[in-house]
């Protein structure tokens, strides 16, 4: 969730674990740059514009963050990622890729409250099941050594600490909020054909 407490500029990020060191926001700026190339991302940056939501030359930017947060997307302002958490190319086309995600959502639903603990919740769903997040070797990495579901372990995991961080969902509305819309949001795999 983005620092903002309006409803109508507040949106989604996620938190992340910061390992130590960060990069410069001209660094990670300059990564940002390379991230555009990849093929995941100029596929959302493509479906964005196609549903009619131009990317301003500025839509993603480096920041420094004083929140313990890898970035976030906000309503209007575009996607942040916070170069002080930051270490290695594959991190900021994470975050590039799962914000590009919610930003997609935000275009496609005129009516998306991200105050409202469900609409939250299933873009985050979506952000995290598409975005490869979740992917079995991140998770190795992060300590998570379960072989069988563990994506959809992960996926609940990476909601819930997002969605906690909204201040309108307290932990159980979030959890409820999730459990609620999970089938839904889980198999919307849109712009893509199928999950990734």
């Amino acid at each position: 969730m983005a620092d903002e407490a309006d409803p109508n500029t507040a949106a989604a990020g996620f938190s992340a674990a910061v390992n130590g060191g960060g990069r410069t926001v001209q660094e990670c700026q300059d990564m940002i740059r390379k991230s555009f190339r990849t093929p995941m991302v100029k596929f959302l940056r493509e479906h964005l514009e196609k549903s009619g939501c131009s990317l301003g030359e500025n839509f993603v930017k480096a920041v420094h963050c004083d929140k313990l947060i890898s970035g976030g997307y906000v309503r209007g302002e575009g996607i942040m990622v916070c170069s002080n958490h930051m270490s290695i190319q594959d991190e900021v086309n994470q975050v590039v890729i799962h914000e590009l995600i919610h930003a997609y959502d935000d275009c496609r639903a005129a009516n998306l409250d991200w105050a409202n603990c469900a609409h939250h919740a299933c873009s985050e769903i979506r952000a995290g099941h598409l975005s490869g997040d979740c992917h079995y070797k991140r998770e190795l990495l992060r300590g998570f050594m379960k072989i069988r579901g563990h994506e959809q372990d992960c996926v609940r995991r990476r909601v819930m600490k997002s969605m906690t961080a909204n201040p309108y969902c307290s932990e159980a509305a979030a959890r409820d909020a999730m459990e609620a819309v999970w089938d839904i949001c889980y198999n919307d795999t849109k712009p893509f054909d199928r999950a990734p």
